[in-house]
């Protein structure tokens, strides 16, 4: 059975309003992220300082062999149009920014026994997109998107009168992501080399952290040799889903990527409370009642929108 011509596929993605690879990029993307609490408890005798250090610099080495063997015309191209590189500077840096607080809060959070904190964080996620594309995208919320809004709004002041405290390892994650998100979408470089520029910038005071704690004694990376394999591991783990995410919020609506988001946090509740037996509390379940309901709202209204004409 032969299979359908690349023209083919993109008519039935067009007639659909759809980008099936897109799709499926994004879902891979949420997935891998859905797991990663496995891969940091494992290393939560270091300094999430450190883990994020070494994040950067392999994730760096990484994505530079990535660029150099796959993508150098794009990248050569970048640093010779100099208003091109001049007029993505800031949004890289904006970018590297977030995605290193982002890995710092996330990290602190799993090895600090909040992985369901941290979920309820990238539950709101996508609701939070609705509000960035409307501030900075100019989109127009749908009724069903607005109640979800302050649905997920009440959820938030649940859980923060039930605790007494305001989830800031909830919302810091989701802004920051959230953030990071809307900036790529409206970047012009491409995912790998946006990636790597993002990493370069990040890279020389991961790398003077890393060799004083190492010349202090105070470093890690020598410790033992699973410890080693791990930190030089998280450049893969990193890169991977990044790279799946960069490239498929460039071709799906910023709403679509808020849908694929429920992958990621749910499975981060069910490791955080079945697998590490984390305490999920009656204003913790409150308050996700209260985002699960926004959500299924935001749901709905994705598949109310009118399909784009061909």
């Amino acid at each position: 059975m032969s299979s359908p011509s690349s023209t083919d596929t993109s008519h039935a993605i067009h007639r659909s309003g759809r980008d099936a690879a897109g799709e499926l990029l994004v879902f891979l993307a949420f997935f891998m992220w859905g797991l990663l609490p496995f891969y940091w408890k494992w290393l939560k005798q270091l300094p999430p300082v450190e883990i994020l250090c070494h994040r950067v610099l392999w994730s760096g080495v990484l994505m530079g062999a990535l660029v150099a063997f796959r993508h150098r015309k794009e990248a050569v191209a970048v640093f010779r149009d100099r208003a091109h590189l001049a007029g993505s500077l800031g949004v890289v840096l904006l970018c590297a920014l977030t995605l290193a607080a982002n890995w710092l809060l996330y990290v602190w959070a799993v090895n600090s026994n909040h992985v369901v904190e941290a979920s309820l964080g990238y539950y709101f996620t996508p609701l939070l997109n609705i509000l960035f594309g409307v501030l900075f995208l100019r989109e127009r919320p749908r009724r069903l998107e607005l109640v979800a809004l302050l649905l997920a709004v009440t959820g938030v002041v649940v859980v923060t009168v039930g605790f007494g405290r305001v989830p800031l390892i909830s919302l810091g994650l989701a802004l920051s992501f959230s953030l990071y998100g809307f900036l790529k979408k409206i970047g012009r470089l491409g995912a790998a080399v946006g990636l790597t520029f993002e990493m370069l910038l990040l890279m020389p005071a991961a790398l003077v952290y890393v060799a004083v704690a190492g010349a202090s004694g105070n470093g890690h990376f020598t410790a033992a040799p699973w410890i080693t394999l791990l930190l030089v591991g998280s450049g893969l783990i990193t890169a991977a889903p990044l790279l799946l995410f960069g490239a498929g919020a460039r071709r799906v609506p910023l709403s679509s990527v808020g849908f694929f988001q429920y992958v990621a946090p749910t499975m981060m509740l069910l490791i955080g409370t079945l697998v590490y037996h984390e305490p999920f509390s009656t204003p913790q379940v409150v308050s996700f009642l209260f985002i699960w309901t926004a959500l299924t709202l935001y749901t709905v209204s994705l598949f109310r929108r009118p399909r784009p004409a061909a």
